[in-house]
Parts: structure tokens; sequence; C-alpha cells
């Protein structure tokens, strides 16, 4: 028998590697012989980096960039097995959880950081950069993160005009002669889970401004300044990025990255599946195991189980799925290529008990599992 173990990480728990080693564990205790391959998920948010590292047997390089203020940060990615393929989750630069609640401010963060780690990959030799653009503190559009790469944004007397969402109104001049040329040979993918425009009801100051620290005249400035520094963007390089599916992510990253850097937009549940290799390993699988800290309906939305499944699904492979708690709707899953839904809470406790035990409480459930599994099989 094989078994394919291909889960998420339990967020705030364990790792997607973590889970796959533990849901393995109670696996050999009903089938000891049997062939198990673990792939590690995840769906281009935080944790993408640990499991495309741990799935294709890569490395973490840790470094120091300039965070969202221009301090200096400790920040990663990833290099993966094949040696010329990183990994960067803009988080770990740009990212909200590297500042304190008083601190957010989009008129005044920058994705200058998440530049310098594009560039300390290319350093590395890196011919291919997946960057996942969730979680950012940001609004800028990418131009620090094209500062960090060589450009020049310049005011009407050629004066740089400094970083974040508040000063982008200030853009008259797009520089590029001193791009690093690198990147004209280094595929860019953005893994973007998103389809905000940059600018309007739906841009990405309106829909994310707020939780990054933007009062409602803040919102308003920084889609106005957004919108002029798209104009700039078309008028330098003949790419409209206003109204781009995707453009509005991590505060108009995605449109820079598309702009400047020619990336392709991708749902990160897909780039995660094709840098795994995932259908390739999965096809002659007999059942797989997805799983994640919570499911329900909306996991059909680009969630790692759902990618799962679906590549499961072209080869009637049969699916389980061992998550942390069941949620709303979830019964919805089972139209969808799920065969069973379970979850590891196997009496009342608490999220902190939950979160504890997790790697008890997997094995357990995997093993419990299994024991099903063996007696559907018995002749």
């Amino acid at each position: 028998m094989k078994i394919v173990i291909a889960p998420d990480s339990f967020k705030g728990s364990l790792s997607a590697s973590a889970v796959s080693v533990n849901i393995e564990k109670g696996i050999r205790k009903v089938f000891e012989s049997a062939d198990i391959l673990s792939i590690p998920m995840a769906d281009g948010g935080e944790g993408t980096v640990q499991s495309l590292v741990d799935s294709t047997k890569g490395v973490i390089v840790n470094t120091k960039v300039k965070g969202p203020l221009l301090k200096e940060v400790d920040a990663f990615y990833g290099i993966l097995g094949d040696g010329i393929t990183a990994v960067i989750e803009m988080a770990a630069a740009s990212g909200l959880p590297l500042l304190r609640g008083d601190e957010r401010n989009p008129m005044k963060t920058t994705t200058y950081g998440t530049g310098e780690l594009i560039k300390h990959a290319l350093d590395k030799g890196c011919k291919k950069i997946i960057v996942g653009i969730g979680g950012s503190a940001t609004n800028d559009g990418g131009a620090g993160m094209i500062k960090a790469l060589g450009a020049k944004l310049l005011d009407n007397d050629g004066n740089d005009i400094g970083y974040g969402g508040g000063c982008l109104d200030k853009i008259e001049v797009i520089d590029l002669s001193s791009m690093d040329e690198r990147l004209k040979s280094c595929k860019i993918v953005a893994a973007c889970d998103v389809d905000n425009p940059l600018i309007g009801p739906r841009g990405a100051s309106n829909v994310f401004g707020p939780q990054k620290g933007a009062d409602p005249e803040m919102v308003k400035i920084l889609d106005k300044n957004l919108e002029h520094y798209a104009e700039v963007v078309e008028r330098t390089i003949g790419i409209s990025i206003k109204d781009y599916p995707g453009a509005g992510a991590a505060g108009g990253l995605g449109g820079g990255l598309l702009a400047f850097l020619g990336a392709e937009l991708k749902r990160g549940i897909d780039i995660v599946i094709e840098a795994t290799g995932l259908e390739e390993k999965i096809k002659d699988a007999d059942i797989v195991i997805t799983g994640e800290g919570m499911m329900d309906y909306q996991t059909q939305y680009g969630k790692t189980p759902y990618g799962v499944a679906q590549v499961a699904r072209k080869y009637n492979i049969p699916v389980l799925a061992i998550v942390g708690s069941v949620g709303q709707n979830a019964e919805a899953l089972y139209d969808l290529g799920f065969s069973g839904i379970f979850s590891i809470i196997n009496r009342p406790m608490t999220l902190t008990e939950a979160m504890s035990e997790c790697a008890e409480l997997l094995e357990k459930t995997s093993e419990s599992v299994m024991r099903i599994v063996k007696a559907y099989l018995k002749p």
C-alpha cells in the first residue's frame, strides 16, 4: 500500500513537516510496512518557505534586511533542493508581525527589505524566485522593493521620493537603468491568492489598508497615490496595473512584481503543487492524507487540502483529511474530492490544550483512521 501524506502546517502548533511525521507514526501502528511518502505542503502564505524546503531537501538562508520602517531585522528565505530556486515570504522582511501595533502606518512602511531578499537570492545564484506576498505591512506598490534592486524613484527636482505609500504622489520619474541586470534572466513567480485590483473600492488601500493602520483619510490618500504611481508606471514601461487582478495584493506589491520584474501571478497552492512535484508523486497512491488546523467551507478557496484533493481526484484516489477542528459547512467538501474529514479533538479541551497536545492527537487520530481502513480492506 502506498500512502501519501501531504498536509499544511497547523498554525501556531506544528509545521507541515512535523504534522507529516506524527501522522506517519499513527499509520505505522496499523500498516507497519506501508510505502509512505511525506510531502509537506503550504498555500503560499506563512510556512511556505519551510514546507518547500522540507519537501525538496533544500536549505534555509538567514540574513538581515531593512524592515517595514527601515530598521534592521532578522529575515530568511529558502533555496530549494534544485539549488537554483529561491522561495521568499515577503512577510519575513516587510510583514505586519515585524511591527508593534502603534508602529503600523502604511504611509511610511516599505517593501525595501523584500527587494533585499530578492537581491540576496540572486547573489546565491538563483535563477527562479517564488515570492509569497501575504501578510504585508505595506501599501507602496512595490516601490521600496525596486529601489532595493537598483531603481531610482525621483520627483520633479530629481530627488529621491523617500519611502512608503505616502510618498508615491511625488513620483515623476522612474529610472530603471541601474536595475540589477540578473533579473532579466531570472523567472519570478508571485504566490497571490486574491484578485483585487490596485486601486478603487476593491483596491489595495480600501480593502487592506485599515488592517495595516490606515484611518479613512489615509486610505483616500493611499488610493490616490497608488493611482498616480500606476500612471507613471504605465508612462514609463507601458504596462497598466491599475485594474489587473491581483495587482492590489500586499499593498500593491503584486502590481510592482508584475510591472517591474515580469512576475507571473499564480495561486499559492498551485505554485507549491508544482514546486513539490505533487502530481507525479501522488498518481499511483492508494490513499492520500492531508490536513490543516481548521477545515470549513472556505477550504475550497485555494487552501492546501483542497489543492491536494483536486490532484488526487484526477486519479480517483481517496483523500482523507485529518484536521484540528471541523468548521462551518465543512460537509460541502465531500462533493469536492474528500472521502472523510476527521478532527483530532477526542474530548472537551481548550484551544491551548489542543495546540500543546497536537502531535499526540495527530498520531492517535491517524491510527484510528487507519484501523477503519484496515477493517474495510479485510477479505
